[in-house]
């Protein structure tokens, strides 16, 4: 398996999990510190400190520690990479539909003109 399609494993699995998804959507709005992330979530800091690590592992965000604090940073080139993947395998199942109503209705009309 090619370099590419691990990462895009690597980016699905890590926003598989909801509290990692809602750690993309809080940093839509702009960088956070860890502890602003970690506010809205009932866990110890250092279980929330791995969800940022498989984050950061998948690429998605970014994170440099200045001083005591920990901030985080959307990196938006892999979430635009599973776009595109999305976005592929969306066209390909529209005309994969397409062409099956196309059979469909061309069988219905098979059976009026018999």
């Amino acid at each position: 398996m090619d370099n590419n399609h691990e990462n895009l494993n690597m980016v699905f699995q890590a926003l598989a999990d909801p509290t990692r998804r809602a750690v993309i959507q809080q940093l839509t709005a702009g960088p956070a510190s860890v502890s602003e992330l970690a506010e809205p979530f009932e866990m110890a800091l250092p279980s929330f400190m791995k969800h940022i690590g498989v984050l950061e592992d998948a690429g998605l965000i970014h994170s440099r520690k200045i001083g005591r604090v920990r901030t985080c940073e959307i990196k938006p080139k892999q979430l635009s990479a599973a776009e595109k993947w999305l976005n592929t395998q969306t066209v390909l199942w529209e005309g994969r539909m397409e062409r099956m109503a196309s059979y469909v209705e061309a069988l219905a009309a098979e059976g009026k003109d018999k």
